[in-house]
């Protein structure tokens, strides 16, 4: 299987530009799922690696060759979009089928390769039925089918599971996890649902503004993210901002709807009345922590395993706190949201990761 690989790619529409000199390497066998905000580029960067946009600079490499003015259909890449795209006249089979069929390949090899992905996505059954047939989680899988035939070199999905409810999004994660591992080939796959990212990535791309804010694993990104926006983007629910200023050399003292915290030193040499923003995840609050704030119970969510209280002190600011015995909790309670403030990161006004 190939890699792919992006140097100074940018891509202009007249005056906007829109991906902004993305440098990438995606190894062979890699999941790589690009995320970020609507419009941050990620779908654009998709469809210029699969030949549906052309670039305005830079190169696009799979495997050993410069694609920049390759047809799509000579990349050795298969697309899986968002809407599954499925004839509607014609069978599982014949839908996974056709471009093989198109591409003058004998009866016989097509109907192999038809059965063996359908073996490996469970289709067997339903082959011989239409897709006004199936569920949105089949007809998802055919349309997956129909890009196995193919033996691509990488794999593109672009939000493949957007359209799906709840449950079929989770089953459908395992399953395209699942064939991920069995057929070890390279995918890059584009979601907004940083869920889906954490859980199906080898390596994550973060995107905004048609940059790349930062690569890296789903576990790295989540415990040392480089700036303020990665820290808020990974995450669900998402880490709580607290504004603070640096006093006494290297303590910094969060403000929190007018309470003064000290919450610990900072690493390097921040001069005092700098002003800071600390980061707290829900997870990491604790009855043991030593910074408290005090807080009101605004909204309650119960989730059964867990509780997630979203808290503030009659000001804009909300903290979200997580529980795993919050099921006494109402709305209108007041508490103490405790946290051991090793747990902090803090970042310049920038957004810049400063410890």
């Amino acid at each position: 299987m190939s890699g792919v690989e992006l140097k100074g790619v940018r891509k202009s529409y007249g005056a906007l530009e829109v991906i902004r000199g993305v440098d990438l390497e995606i190894k062979p066998k890699e999941f790589v799922v690009f995320v970020g905000p609507s419009g941050c580029g990620k779908s654009t960067l998709l469809r210029i690696i699969a030949g549906l946009e052309t670039i305005s600079q830079g190169d696009v490499i799979i495997g050993d060759r410069v694609v920049n003015d390759v047809d799509p259909s000579k990349r050795g890449i298969a697309m899986v979009f968002q809407s599954y795209a499925l004839y509607p006249h014609m069978t599982v089979r014949d839908n996974m089928g056709f471009a093989l069929r198109f591409a003058g390949v004998p009866k016989s090899e097509i109907e192999r390769q038809v059965r063996e992905a359908a073996r490996i996505l469970e289709l067997e059954n339903l082959l011989d039925r239409r897709p006004k047939e199936l569920s949105g989680g089949q007809r998802q899988r055919v349309a997956i089918g129909r890009a196995i035939v193919r033996h691509p070199e990488v794999f593109l999905f672009d939000e493949p599971l957007s359209n799906l409810d709840a449950e079929l999004r989770v089953h459908m994660r395992i399953e395209i996890a699942r064939l991920h591992k069995e057929l070890q080939t390279t995918i890059i796959y584009v979601t907004h649902d940083q869920v889906e990212a954490m859980t199906l990535a080898d390596k994550i791309v973060v995107l905004r503004d048609g940059v790349i804010e930062q690569v890296g694993t789903p576990l790295d990104l989540y415990d040392d993210p480089a700036n303020q926006f990665v820290a808020g983007f990974i995450g669900s629910p998402k880490m709580n901002f607290l504004e603070g200023v640096v006093e006494n050399g290297s303590l910094l003292l969060a403000h929190y709807d007018g309470q003064k915290i000290p919450l610990g030193p900072v690493s390097g040499k921040v001069p005092d009345g700098t002003r800071l923003v600390a980061g707290i995840r829900p997870e990491h609050f604790g009855p043991n922590g030593s910074a408290r704030l005090a807080v009101t119970a605004e909204i309650v969510e119960h989730l059964g395993g867990e509780t997630f209280v979203y808290a503030g002190n009659g000001g804009r600011e909300i903290l979200t706190v997580g529980m795993h015995d919050g099921r006494a909790f109402k709305p209108g309670d007041k508490f103490e949201a405790a946290f051991d403030p090793a747990k902090l990161m803090f970042f310049d006004s920038q957004g810049l990761r400063v410890s």
